[in-house]
């Protein structure tokens, strides 16, 4: 698919769902920048991992390394002084009363997105590009379909000009993601992915797993093994 006219903010943690982003929106648009944040988060790891990243990206696939723009990094530890939770602080991961996991910190991918929309109208972009899903997550309700269609709403609005929320993982379990990282980039990016990415809740990256880094038993773990189990099951 050839790029498309204009430019791209990818919401870029270091994390597998949203490399598989960054490669996608490398794909399909002329200009991609990135931003990250930080909130205080307990695997602070997988913003050390974001440079690394992309610098490999970019001697892997010279054809996206003139549309990869700049790196932004956001201050959002505003977050953590809201209140605890497993992803901010030490703390054991379980299941609270409301029926989600102590992983869910409220409004952060709302403010993400209010952030990233501020930047992108400085930086003169459309879009706005973000790894969400709701098939293979943990029940976080800002990563829901529903609640990103209207934050697109909301942006537009409040920004007074178009802006596009983009969610090309929406619909993908974690196999799906993998796959789609071979139709983007072949082999040489699933493993760029699988080596140079972080997902681990407790930032663990001295275990070495065939899907990536990572502690293997935290819900981030368990969903990423299980995806590239069934990746790589099914047929090529």
């Amino acid at each position: 698919m050839p790029p498309r006219r204009g430019g791209a903010l990818v919401l870029f943690s270091g994390g597998q769902d949203s490399a598989t982003c960054l490669a996608w929106a490398l794909s399909r648009f002329d200009r991609v920048e990135t931003v990250g944040f930080d909130y205080g988060q307990r695997h602070k790891v997988e913003l050390e991992v974001r440079e690394t990243f992309r610098n490999r990206l970019k001697d892997s696939f010279p054809d996206w390394r003139d549309r990869l723009g700049d790196d932004h990094m956001l201050d959002a530890t505003v977050i953590k002084q809201i209140g605890a939770s497993a992803m901010t602080d030490t703390i054991a991961i379980e299941m609270t009363d409301a029926g989600l996991p102590n992983t869910f910190v409220p409004g952060r991918n709302l403010l993400f997105f209010t952030l990233a929309g501020a930047l992108a109208y400085r930086r003169d972009l459309r879009t706005l590009v973000g790894g969400m899903c709701e098939t293979d997550y943990s029940g976080y309700p800002d990563c829901r379909d529903d609640t990103l269609k209207a934050q697109q709403v909301t942006l537009s609005l409040g920004l007074d000009r178009k802006c596009t929320v983009e969610t090309p993982l929406m619909w993908l379990d974690k196999a799906a993601t993998f796959a789609l990282a071979e139709t983007l980039g072949g082999e040489t990016l699933v493993q760029l992915i699988v080596e140079e990415t972080h997902t681990c809740y407790l930032g663990d990256r001295t275990q070495r797993h065939d899907w990536g880094y990572g502690c293997g038993t935290c819900p981030a773990c368990q969903l990423r093994a299980a995806g590239w189990a069934a990746y790589r099951k099914s047929p090529q």
